[in-house]
């Protein structure tokens, strides 16, 4: 099982903050994000073209746009929208 933490507004269309889930890639992970959390369709452009703004992090190492990165048990993988500060 991969350790899935979603953030800011991500988190509040799933409604909630964490959640362990069987997946062997990210784009098979977000796929089942989205039919567990229907808002989380927000993820994606269409089927399979993740929007550009959104940032997916596997153990800390961005992989953006890497649908096909295998994941493995114990994996954390973080989803958040673009962060900005000043």
């Amino acid at each position: 099982m991969v350790r899935v933490k979603l953030f800011a507004n991500f988190r509040e269309a799933a409604g909630v903050r964490e959640m362990e889930v069987e997946a062997s890639n990210v784009g098979e992970l977000l796929e089942k994000l989205t039919k567990m959390f229907p808002k989380l369709e927000m993820l994606f452009y269409e089927k399979g073209v993740l929007r550009d703004y959104v940032n997916v992090m596997v153990n800390g190492r961005n992989i953006r746009g890497e649908l096909s990165y295998p994941l493995k048990d114990d994996d954390e993988v973080a989803v958040f929208p673009p962060v900005s500060g000043g």
